[in-house]
């Protein structure tokens, strides 16, 4: 038996410290800049890297068939989701915002089940509910409730977007790795917020404003990224999955850390809620593929 490799904690611990600064350094962000243009400056910063990279690394350009898939990634899960996460947060706590972006994986496996004829078990549909009960808590304490168009409801959108985007990247995953593919998608989706730049530039925002953009453009979009694809690539997929429930956590503590923010007691339990809802889904939610029978001489 392969003895399992290691997990390389220095590369965990910085994509969920990446990933989980977001949430509160968006919260900061946004008396300084409208939710579009925010969008605009942080991924103008992301996509200067993701060019000094792609120029030293020369990776394969993406092949002509697959051009309209990374258009769709990166309008869906760069763009749209951007616009939806940073007008969600106006209103929704840094804390709740996690946790509710922590039902994307639920929602990836309702569209599988939908548009790709995949299947759930009862455990799966069990898990479902458990995670919309989840969600209604959680709503339930936010400004606006569950109603159409308040923070909540944009929020689940945004989720939504995210994981349409994971089962939209899959297959260019597959033929041109994580960080290749990641770096394509991150520059369409900096293209088209390119026409919200020129207000971001021309707010005149002191050099803290900017200061934030940075550590957005630097942190959750690139070291996030590469660092997530180096312990995917160490550890599996399988293995990898279950760390990205300590990222809720991690951003409960940066929030208080950052932006002194206690979540209240209907955000924790919905958040116990759906991440338990989608653990079981993630686990028991899938069939498993039947062996068939060795033939015996």
């Amino acid at each position: 038996m392969v003895p399992h490799k290691p997990v390389p904690v220095l590369a965990v611990v910085a994509a969920l410290l990446s990933w989980a600064c977001a949430y509160p350094v968006v919260r900061l962000a946004l008396p300084f800049f409208a939710p579009v243009p925010l969008a605009a400056a942080r991924y103008m910063v992301a996509a200067c890297l993701v060019v000094c990279w792609l120029c030293v690394k020369r990776p394969a350009l993406p092949r002509l068939k697959d051009i309209p898939l990374f258009l769709a990634c990166g309008g869906i899960g760069i763009a749209l989701y951007n616009i939806l996460f940073n007008t969600g947060e106006q209103t929704v706590s840094a804390g709740a915002a996690s946790l509710l972006l922590n039902t994307a994986p639920f929602l990836a496996a309702i569209a599988a089940v939908l548009f790709l004829n995949e299947r759930l078990t009862v455990w799966g549909w069990l898990g479902s509910l458990i995670s919309f009960t989840g969600v209604v808590i959680i709503g339930s304490g936010q400004p606006g409730g569950l109603g159409f168009g308040s923070g909540t409801t944009v929020m689940l959108a945004a989720a939504l977007c995210s994981a349409t985007y994971y089962l939209l990247q899959r297959p260019l995953v597959t033929r041109y790795g994580a960080l290749v593919t990641t770096a394509y998608i991150l520059l369409i989706g900096a293209a088209l917020l390119l026409p919200w730049l020129p207000r971001a530039i021309n707010t005149h925002n002191g050099w803290p404003a900017w200061a934030l953009v940075g550590v957005l453009g630097v942190f959750p979009s690139i070291l996030g990224y590469g660092a997530w694809a180096h312990v995917v690539g160490q550890v599996g997929v399988a293995r990898s999955s279950g760390l990205l429930y300590l990222l809720s956590p991690t951003t409960l503590l940066l929030a208080f850390v950052l932006v002194r923010e206690v979540p209240n007691a209907r955000t924790l339990i919905g958040g116990c809620i759906v991440m338990a809802g989608v653990g079981l889904m993630q686990m028991y939610g899938h069939p498993r593929p039947q062996l068939k029978a060795e033939k015996t001489a």
